[in-house]
């Protein structure tokens, strides 16, 4: 009597069924990058901004670079200790987006 011993190494389904449909249709997200809106009573102005405007990153950039401008011009004796500290931080983080922007785009004009 012998016994037969069937090893594989390799599964017996070489192939996989892909729907494209729902591969990426997990959590309720439909792509690889989403946004989530939040409840706006109007989603199809906020997509049209969104168009049209620039993207949040963009619109929260301008608003970084018009608090630069407000706190190098606008006198800030009267703050008091905390809202000097949210001032520096803000600072802070403007000035390390700049470092961030020249970097790249040093970095992208040397590839061209």
């Amino acid at each position: 009597m012998t016994d037969h011993y069937r090893i594989s190494l390799a599964p017996e389904q070489l192939w996989q069924a892909i729907n494209p449909m729902t591969i990426f249709n997990q959590g309720g997200q439909f792509g690889l990058i989403n946004i989530n809106l939040g409840q706006t009573p109007r989603p199809d102005i906020e997509q049209k901004i969104l168009d049209e405007v620039g993207s949040y990153g963009r619109q929260i950039g301008r608003i970084g670079d018009a608090l630069q401008v407000l706190m190098d011009h606008i006198p800030l004796d009267g703050l008091d200790a905390d809202e000097k500290d949210a001032l520096a931080v803000l600072r802070g983080e403007l000035a390390e987006i700049r470092k961030i922007k020249r970097r790249e785009r040093s970095a992208s004009a040397e590839s061209v």
